[in-house]
């Protein structure tokens, strides 16, 4: 509920604060004085637009601010969305420069204009004529059918197996999909670890094979080469061997007469024999080369295969291709089939649904059960604000699907007139009769529904008397449930008050301001007898004015 106002230099309000109070609060107060400037402050913190020409003093920014209770709101994920500290005590305030720029807080924390709309009009439902009022929002129409029908237990069991329903749906269809992932990973891996597999990679193979084709690319220069320094080492007429042979005689001829000699000649002799035994291999080695082309093709297909899957996963040896491999056959492992997860949700699925239609069933067969008595008094209570013709039809559509409230929804339709088509209220009715319409409604609810503030202007239009009586007597009923302002031009209406607030011009030398102040019972007798005759008012109209607050 709504506990103060501030308006500070909005149109010709310089400065205005108004506390309410539970119960119904009733505004009044001289023609032209400011009632719906009051509206339109308000208005500024329910998210409307606003410019510059609502301001008082064009050099200072205007500043509405609302002190609202919400504790009964259950508004705390709103709060937890948005990151905005959360307090039952919450402060909406809303800022126009002079610049034309407007900003919005939440508690001090800045919200945007659709989170400021969100938020507030959860807090004040402001029913001017021609606003668009929220009878004629379809999940509202459904909420007042369901507070009849006494399904708020029931929608809510409803409700909670819905969200699993929806939540285990939303789980199977990630289940399905990761497993068709899987099935293309799958295959995918299986594709690249066939191509290890026939590859049949060794550990330092690469290295092998590519000294191998040096080798035999090279086997002719190899063979020559070799042969000719083994003929220079053994075979030639001046080979190195012979003549090693000669000089190594020489020296044994001396050794025995030298000491140090002895030793060199040894040292000679392991030169001769390593000499002999490096021409021997290099002969053996020039014997076994020998050029083999359909071996250097076998080694080059061999190493294609090799470069092709180094190239392709970015490695430059067979050791770094075994690892990815590895990794491959791992991944694969890993991945296990969900077809029996999979099956065994869509059992348990197919049970929360039956469930489910059975709940939406009994919720549905309720709902229908209200609309008549729901119906016929509405009509009753219209006739009495003089609306004798109107006709109000609650239209249940039957869905195919479940929905978040069940299997089936509803539509008010509405006649202003006799004879008229029944239409939905949005295309049919006028500012006046959706007011009214509303107010008969939700009077009907009210004890069921945790509505917001109701504020109503100019819901009393058109009537006088004994329907301005009526009108007054359910808005005093509305109010024992709900915190109600009315600003009201009937005095029958006005009696009803538990709080009672006139608006009136106050003159300055060069200004003329907007004042509000609130009434006591002797004030009330007065501004009520205003309303019922003229200023001042005759003797009859005060008496009448207190016989109005005495049956109140």
């Amino acid at each position: 509920m709504i506990q103060r106002l501030l308006i500070k230099n909005y149109a010709i309000i310089e400065s205005l604060e108004i506390e309410f109070s539970k119960g119904l609060t009733i505004i009044t107060g001289e023609t032209g004085a400011g009632k719906s400037i009051l509206l339109g402050g308000l208005g500024m913190i329910l998210g409307n637009r606003a410019d510059t020409k609502v301001l008082y003093n064009a050099t200072e920014k205007c500043v509405i601010e609302g002190y609202f209770d919400i504790s009964a709101y259950n508004l705390q994920s709103f709060f937890d969305e948005h990151e905005i500290d959360y307090d039952t005590q919450t402060v909406v305030r809303r800022e126009l420069t002079p610049a034309g720029k407007t900003r919005a807080f939440i508690n001090d924390t800045p919200v945007n204009l659709a989170q400021l709309r969100a938020f507030s009009g959860k807090l004040v439902d402001l029913h001017q004529q021609f606003d668009t009022l929220d009878i004629h929002d379809a999940s509202f129409q459904l909420q007042m059918i369901d507070a009849l029908a006494g399904n708020k237990h029931p929608l809510s069991i409803y409700t909670e197996k819905y969200r699993v329903f929806q939540s285990d749906k939303k789980r199977l269809a990630q289940l399905i999909e990761k497993n068709e992932r899987s099935a293309r990973e799958i295959d995918f891996l299986n594709f690249q670890l066939d191509e290890f597999n026939k590859a049949e990679l060794i550990e330092g193979e690469q290295e092998t094979l590519e000294a191998d084709q040096q080798r035999l690319q090279n086997a002719e220069t190899i063979k020559r080469n070799l042969s000719a320094a083994y003929q220079a080492i053994s075979e030639d007429e001046n080979a190195i061997v012979g003549q090693m042979r000669s000089i190594s005689a020489s020296i044994s001829q001396v050794k025995k007469y030298t000491p140090s000699v002895s030793k060199l000649y040894e040292r000679f002799e392991s030169l001769l024999f390593e000499l002999e035994d490096i021409g021997g291999e290099l002969e053996s080695i020039a014997e076994d080369t020998e050029y083999d082309p359909e071996r250097i093709a076998e080694i080059q297909t061999r190493l294609d295969t090799i470069y092709k899957l180094e190239k392709k996963h970015g490695v430059a040896t067979v050791e770094q291709l075994l690892s990815i491999q590895d990794d491959l056959q791992k991944q694969l492992d890993a991945f296990g089939d969900l077809s029996e997860e999979i099956e065994t949700l869509q059992q348990d699925l197919a049970q929360q649904e039956e469930v489910l239609k059975k709940l939406a069933n009994e919720l549905s067969a309720k709902r229908k059960f209200v609309v008549p008595q729901f119906e016929e008094k509405v009509e009753a209570m219209l006739r009495q604000l003089s609306m004798e013709n109107a006709k109000l039809k609650v239209q249940t559509i039957d869905l195919d699907d479940l929905t978040p409230t069940g299997m089936d929804d509803v539509q008010f339709l509405f006649a202003a007139n006799k004879g008229s088509r029944m239409m939905p209220i949005k295309d049919v009715a006028s500012g006046g009769e959706l007011s009214r319409l509303a107010l008969c409604t939700k009077s009907l609810v009210a004890s069921a529904i945790p509505l917001p503030t109701l504020i109503f202007d100019e819901i009393d239009s058109g009537v006088s008397g004994d329907v301005a009586l009526k009108m007054g007597n359910i808005l005093q009923s509305l109010a024992s449930h709900h915190q109600v302002v009315v600003i009201t031009h009937a005095p029958q209406v006005a009696a009803k008050a538990d709080k009672h607030y006139f608006v009136y011009k106050n003159h300055t030398t060069d200004r003329t301001l907007t004042s509000v102040r609130p009434l006591s019972k002797e004030d009330r007798i007065k501004a009520i007898a205003v309303m019922l005759s003229q200023n001042p008012p005759s003797a009859s109209a005060l008496a009448n004015a207190k016989e109005l607050l005495t049956a109140n």
